[in-house]
């Protein structure tokens, strides 16, 4: 099978955007390189827009935003059905360009990140089989509409699973979009925005124009035809877009940092949960920011969670992705695998046990962005491996003495963006979930649901993605008094 670098380049489309219905060149002459992250080799160089290439894209989802968001439903949905099912036809051509651009194991890409993209797709496609836009409220109709144009910002660690849980709601809701996906990972935000072109998408309903975040995405922050911005980073980044976009007052939603607890009861199967909770933890290689990186265990049994969390990192398979018996790749970019290398430096130096892991290169690995799972135990509050986000497999075993102290650990950081809890007393699992200050809580490790709204308290940002709540992001709310007699 062709590779999808080879793929986008003999298409022509590594150094041109995707603007109205059309592949076009960009007005300026940036590029940047894609490295794989394996080889720490460039493999493609591909365009970066400036203000004039997003006022084309924008100009173009504003004159399609009418037609588009007056669309019948069905044709929307039919729409995103054919999206679906060519992602579904082209897995493995966008499991090779995860492979190639960010490192994901090709097992990984095949089974999780491609899928689990496509399932974001169909979910909108069926809210809005079923989503009822006019409602009444007495003689006041209560009308859901599009709210226009939208700019969307994406990040580099799932890079096609959050486009679609971007763009098939909106597109669900009846706005138009402006895509920038991050210029670390630009190769399968290219190949969706084929799917898009061959889906028969209208032009100007779906644009793409790659760059940089404080050109393209400050642009489209800024625009004041731009309706919504809708952006999935760090907190820093999500900070600086909501400041952008604060003279145009327009609707930003955020879905940033995070630092999830997992709270292991005293009463759970720890055979099962340490395990699992490790998986959770190390799962794309810890760069999730809904990652549980703090497992909470009772001081009694630190000593047994310990020997179980280590069994588990060390049956990791660390090494080239494309291998069928890799389980996790290497680290997606080099500030990335560097800033992992610094907090585990950081670990070490504040005083915390290292159980399995450390710092460098795994010992039979000499080139890429490779890092070993790591895990700390005896790790104190006040330590910063405890409360700042590392993006990386990195995990910290932080004990509690009481049931009220680990939920009293699990809210005592910035963030509120996933957590988990583990024990075999249902009604306290579902208690203590009750307390802990999340956007989301996974009960005993269950199955991931598409239909579960995703979005965090605090400084993880605002507005929820997934399921109907993530479609009605992109919705405005209007009363018509009088409207039903």
């Amino acid at each position: 099978m062709i590779s999808s670098v080879r793929h986008l380049m003999e298409a022509g489309f590594l150094c041109k955007f995707y603007i109205d219905g059309e592949w076009r060149k960009p007005i300026g002459s940036a590029t940047a390189a894609a490295v794989n992250p394996a080889t720490e080799q460039p493999i493609a160089e591909v365009a970066l827009g400036n203000d004039e290439d997003v006022e084309r894209a924008v100009a173009a989802a504003r004159r399609a935003f009418a037609g588009w968001s007056r669309k019948p439903a069905a044709e929307r949905a039919a729409l995103l059905d054919r999206v679906h099912d060519l992602i579904l036809d082209r897995l493995e051509l966008f499991a090779q360009a995860l492979t190639s651009e960010m490192g994901a194991a090709i097992t990984y890409a095949r089974r999780a990140q491609v899928p689990l993209a496509a399932e974001h797709i169909r979910v909108a496609r069926d809210n809005l089989a079923t989503y009822s836009f006019i409602n009444p409220r007495g003689n006041t109709a209560i009308m859901r509409e599009a709210i226009g144009v939208c700019g969307l910002i994406t990040p580099w660690n799932w890079p096609l699973y959050q486009i679609t849980a971007k763009v098939g709601p909106a597109l669900a809701a009846g706005c138009t979009v402006v895509l920038k996906p991050s210029e670390l990972s630009p190769l399968s935000a290219l190949l969706f925005a084929e799917v898009m072109d061959d889906a028969g998408c209208p032009p100007g309903v779906f644009n793409l124009v790659n760059g940089i975040g404080p050109i393209v995405g400050a642009a489209l922050a800024s625009h004041p035809h731009v309706d919504m911005i809708s952006i999935t980073g760090s907190t820093r980044a999500g900070i600086l877009v909501a400041q952008a976009a604060a003279p145009t007052v327009k609707r930003v939603a955020q879905e940033l940092g995070g630092k999830s607890p997992n709270i292991i009861l005293p009463d759970a199967d720890l055979s099962r949960a340490v395990p699992l909770g490790v998986g959770a933890a190390f799962r794309n290689l810890g760069q999730s920011c809904s990652a549980p990186t703090r497992m909470l265990v009772s001081r009694s049994q630190m000593a047994d969670v310990e020997v179980l969390a280590a069994a588990a990192a060390s049956e990791m398979v660390v090494g080239d992705p494309r291998a069928e018996s890799t389980t996790h790749g290497p680290i997606a970019n080099r500030p990335q695998f560097e800033r992992i290398q610094a907090m585990i430096g950081v670990g070490l130096e504040e005083g915390a046990k290292l159980v399995i892991g450390g710092p460098g290169r795994p010992d039979n690995l000499q080139v890429g962005l490779y890092a070993r799972p790591t895990i700390f135990s005896n790790v104190r509050r006040d330590m910063r491996i405890a409360h700042e986000e590392i993006f990386g497999p990195v995990l910290s075993i932080i004990p509690y003495d009481t049931i009220d102290e680990a939920v009293e650990i699990a809210n005592d950081t910035v963030y509120g963006l996933g957590a988990h809890v583990q024990g075999t007393d249902i009604e306290m699992v579902r208690a203590v979930a009750g307390r802990i200050q999340s956007g989301q809580v996974h009960l005993n490790h269950p199955d991931w649901d598409p239909n579960a709204p995703f979005g965090g308290y605090k400084r993880s940002g605002n507005g929820r993605e997934y399921g109907l709540e993530g479609m009605e992001e992109y919705l405005e709310t209007k009363a018509v008094l009088g409207f039903y007699r």
